[in-house]
């Protein structure tokens, strides 16, 4: 018997007026004469931004939903290099302790998925240190919302370079040059063009970094390979960490579109993989990336409820026997 336990990304459809990615340009914040003036907008954006993560996590709780990644785009312009001096965590202080107080009183996983500029086996000095600065970003906010930063940060392996055995030696270079309570946070994705379940997990293995296997990538992008070889592989990279293992899980848009994702869950494809895990693991996180964020978790569940194996503990949990 295995738990499985859903989650959804970033924002609700359900929850009016709550995005938490509210933004401004650099090109807005230069048509703004008063620079003081213009910062204090991109505070009051940031903390505006930071409220709705709170108003999201109460709807979670509400919904007894345990698995939220929050949006990586809470500051705007933060790490813009004409704002070099800004310090854009002081006035976040008070919101970030209400979440933390918050999670605190109730416990959900919560996770970021940084942006695709933010590479780590890039040959760019450049590319490489915007990167960890933005990871450092990242850390910043887990620490101020009182979250352990042990595997916070799903993110892709990065570019090919046109050479994708060098790209991925080129990440285990980097790699030594990234702080070690940074590289504490990451976890690793297959990803849909590029680089490979076999591809990942040969990193995931060789730096001791978590594997987060995403199906629908798997299916755009196998290599020749199945996953049910690799699964147990999949599942030990996560022997040393706390958390339970974490996966994605998407539906192809249609055959034409095959690697966009629809606005929900085909609730058969996502059962019969289930099936063949149920029992090698105790428990399995499963990340809803669905256009339709919350609604779609709520579909699936509904859905979920007329497979006999399925028995539901909450919400959004239940045993697959």
């Amino acid at each position: 018997m295995t738990i499985v336990r859903l989650g959804y990304v970033a924002m609700s459809v359900h929850l009016q007026n709550s995005s938490p990615s509210q933004t401004m340009t650099f090109a807005q914040f230069s048509k703004l004469k008063n620079q003081e003036a213009a910062i204090s907008k991109l505070e009051r954006i940031a903390v505006s931004n930071l409220e709705n993560c709170l108003r999201l996590l109460k709807h979670n709780v509400w919904n007894e939903i345990h698995f939220f990644r929050f949006s990586s785009r809470l500051i705007p312009l933060a790490n813009h290099e004409e704002l070099a001096g800004w310090d854009y965590l002081s006035p976040l202080k008070p919101i970030l302790s209400e979440i933390k107080d918050y999670l605190v009183h109730h416990p959900i996983r919560v996770d970021f998925h940084p942006d695709h500029f933010v590479l780590l086996n890039s040959t760019d000095v450049d590319i490489l240190k915007r990167s960890i600065k933005t990871l450092q970003l990242h850390a910043a906010l887990l620490k101020g919302m009182g979250v352990p930063l042990a595997q916070r940060c799903v993110m892709h392996v990065g570019g090919a370079y046109d050479d994708k055995e060098k790209a991925l030696e080129q990440f285990i270079h980097n790699w030594g040059f990234v702080p070690p309570h940074i590289q504490s946070m990451i976890m690793l994705e297959n990803d849909d063009t590029t680089f490979s379940v076999q591809d990942t997990l040969y990193l995931c293995e060789k730096l001791n970094i978590p594997f987060v296997f995403d199906l629908h990538h798997h299916l755009a992008n196998h290599g020749g390979m199945g996953w049910r070889e690799n699964w147990e592989r999949m599942a030990e990279t996560w022997n040393q960490s706390d958390l339970p293992m974490k996966m994605h899980i998407s539906s192809p848009r249609d055959e034409q579109d095959f690697r966009a994702h629809a606005d929900y869950i085909d609730a058969k494809m996502f059962i019969e993989f289930l099936s063949e895990i149920k029992g090698s693991i105790g428990q399995l996180d499963c990340m809803i990336e669905a256009k339709r964020k919350d609604d779609a978790l709520f579909r699936l569940r509904d859905e979920l409820k007329s497979y006999q194996e399925i028995e539901f503990i909450d919400q959004s949990s239940f045993h697959i026997r």
